[in-house]
């Protein structure tokens, strides 16, 4: 039977980075669960939620993952995890919210209680500044929006972005109970 384990790898963000990880990361039999990958900076950050055969230890992995040309000089932590039930598990992501817009203090703040207000869960956020634009950011939220609410809850997220001089998309995702 499969265990899951919990995978963090922080290190200098290289070109080939997520591609060696996974890579590592498939020859030891893991399959991915939950996976994320961000540049921060000059850094990244890769964490993922894996399942590997009964006989893979913790500390092969993170071996396997620290030999990862692309991740030398990397902190890299493996640790069983036991809140992953199945894929199925998380929320149901009924859309993705789109951002961007001059950045200013408080805006990822005052689009998270909106969400709140709505009884939203915010299974994702990214937000950055774009490097080439200055001043210039983007926020992406998936999020799951009780039914019946996702109308109004957009439209304030829509109203607050624009009374931030914010533009605002968003894409509706067919989930099996979206309404």
């Amino acid at each position: 039977m499969p265990q899951s384990l919990h995978v963090q790898v922080y290190c200098p963000d290289r070109t080939g980075l997520v591609s060696g990880l996974t890579a590592a990361l498939y020859d030891l039999g893991a399959n991915l669960g939950d996976t994320r990958f961000a540049v921060l900076g000059q850094r990244a950050e890769f964490s993922a939620v894996v399942s590997v055969p009964d006989d893979t230890d913790p500390a092969q992995v993170r071996a396997a993952l620290t030999d990862v040309p692309e991740a030398r000089e990397a902190e890299v932590s493996v640790t069983p995890y036991d809140a992953w039930v199945n894929p199925e598990g998380g929320p149901a992501i009924t859309h993705h919210v789109y951002v961007t817009g001059v950045d200013r203090p408080g805006l990822v703040a005052r689009l998270a209680e909106v969400f709140g207000d709505f009884d939203a869960n915010i299974a994702t956020m990214n937000a950055q500044a774009m490097p080439n634009e200055s001043g210039h950011y983007i926020i992406r939220f998936a999020v799951a929006i009780p039914s019946g609410r996702a109308h109004s809850c957009l439209a304030t997220v829509s109203n607050t972005a624009e009374s931030l001089g914010m533009s605002y998309r968003v894409e509706h995702l067919l989930t099996s109970d979206a309404r």
